[in-house]
């Protein structure tokens, strides 16, 4: 998936997990997320997390987690990137 097109994952998955579609929509890939959001907490971090985890059909452990992942919409498209590429080699290194 294109990073263009991953943004666009996460603007929806993050747009449809805070119910704060109008606000999401306009984020771009720069934008900030924790501290910037007030939808943001602790809590909606774990139902995001759920929602991704569904949608990409990985999990996420707790020590694979940092604020980083969460500072801007880019940087958790990248996290989610980072992720589909280790399960992928994890598949080849299967076959």
């Amino acid at each position: 998936m294109s990073g263009h097109s991953q943004i666009e994952t996460v603007r929806a998955l993050l747009a449809q997990t805070l119910g704060a579609g109008t606000r999401v929509a306009a984020l771009d890939a720069d934008a900030r997320l924790l501290g910037a959001l007030p939808e943001l907490d602790s809590m909606s971090i774990v139902h995001l997390l759920a929602a991704i985890e569904a949608h990409y059909g990985f999990s996420v452990d707790d020590d694979e987690l940092d604020a980083d992942a969460f500072a801007t919409l880019g940087a958790l498209a990248a996290f989610i990137e980072a992720k589909l590429a280790a399960a992928d080699r994890s598949k080849a290194d299967r076959t």
